[in-house]
């Protein structure tokens, strides 16, 4: 499975197009757009989800309720197009228009892809940069992800994804929770998160920041139950699962660290403090009576949950920016705002639910047949019982 996505943050439209998804598995339209509509709730969005009731249209790929085994394509529709539609508009306009007219960004953003993607391109205007690079486009790959979600839940793999920590308030771990009790306690909390006793201290600490006119990051995490073990790879660095896992997550909008289970405090620990060991029965087959290594060993996993932890940096977009140059004088100016969120981690704890979940997916369709869903689904339970019996 891989996918693409295409277009710009006030733009037409959104595209995703996803291949290698298996043929006669359900789908429905309404599986993602379950997916888009959590990613616009969270305390600390800004306007922009007030103007967007982000749906998908299912183009291509699903015919009466299941896919084809061809490439699936789903629209996204920009409603606030209507608004750029001068400014975004493909048609070409005249040399000396206003700039006004143009919307055009010559002073960089410092945290945003403004000035590196510039002089990568050769573009004088950064409205040309940052609309691609604007974490929009996380909506197209969360769309990707419904569909790699829907397959998953139809294997026995459930995900979920929450809040851990936002702006040094850390909500503590709840290893007690079942995972249909941490997908509703999160869906239930303004800030996704599962420990209520700093539910109201994360939304104070981000009502605080949108009122200096600041902003401020946290850390998401994703659990991942039903995977069985042995998926991924030891043999080559691009088929272990956790890297992969580890460089999508950072390649989302303002993602600057990844970890699994203990992560960095295993540095801090001694070896018999850190590894799983193992034990067997009869009805379980092996498994771990702790998870200090987050569901991984030699990249492949071990049969527990995936427990991956991202770290998202505060928004870079300030309502008291800070200082840039302006490209064309070459004087210092304040850098230039467009529109935000005080804090975005609710809203990129399902983003990044959804991007595990693919490559999850991805994963499982390289290492089963998976050119028919119903042959995948058997493989899949095959394989369980094999490694059970071990």
């Amino acid at each position: 499975m891989r996918y693409l996505t295409a277009g710009e943050s006030h733009g037409k439209q959104l595209t995703t197009i996803i291949e290698g998804v298996p043929s006669n598995m359900p789908l429905l339209q309404d599986d993602i757009n379950q997916s888009l509509r959590r990613r616009q709730k969270g305390h600390g969005r800004g306007k922009r989800m007030q103007i967007e009731k982000d749906m998908a249209e299912i183009t291509s790929g699903v015919r009466h309720g299941y896919t084809l085994g061809s490439p699936i394509s789903l629209v996204i529709h920009n409603d606030d197009f209507k608004h750029w539609a001068d400014i975004m508009g493909e048609h070409p306009i005249e040399e000396g228009a206003d700039r006004k007219l143009r919307r055009t960004v010559s002073r960089p953003r410092p945290g945003h892809a403004d000035l590196n993607g510039a002089l990568k391109y050769g573009h004088r205007d950064m409205r040309n940069v940052l609309e691609r690079s604007s974490a929009r486009e996380t909506a197209a790959r969360v769309a990707a992800g419904a569909v790699a979600k829907t397959l998953l839940r139809q294997l026995g793999i459930e995900v979920s994804g929450y809040v851990k920590e936002i702006g040094g308030i850390v909500a503590d771990d709840q290893p007690a929770f079942t995972m249909t009790e941490r997908q509703e306690v999160s869906e239930e909390s303004p800030v996704r998160t599962l420990d209520k006793q700093v539910e109201q201290d994360m939304m104070d600490a981000i009502d605080q920041a949108k009122k200096d006119g600041d902003s401020i990051g946290g850390v998401a995490e994703v659990y991942v139950e039903g995977v069985p073990a042995g998926v991924g790879s030891y043999v080559q660095y691009d088929r272990k699962l956790d890297s992969r896992i580890a460089g999508s997550v950072v390649s989302i909008n303002a993602f600057k660290g990844v970890e699994f289970g203990l992560g960095f405090e295993a540095a801090k620990k001694n070896g018999s403090e850190v590894h799983d060991e193992i034990t067997w029965n009869e009805m379980d087959g092996y498994y771990r009576e702790t998870n200090r290594l987050g569901g991984f060993e030699g990249g492949m996993t071990t049969g527990m949950p995936i427990v991956v932890k991202g770290v998202m940096k505060p928004i870079p977009t300030l309502y008291k920016p800070l200082k840039s140059v302006d490209i064309e004088s070459k004087e210092p100016f304040n850098a230039s705002i467009e529109r935000s969120d005080s804090c975005a981690v609710p809203a990129a704890s399902v983003v990044m639910e959804h991007i595990v979940a693919f490559e999850v997916a991805k994963a499982i369709t390289e290492q089963f047949p998976s050119d028919q869903f119903p042959k995948l689904k058997q493989a899949i339970d095959d394989y369980r019982e094999e490694i059970r019996s071990f």
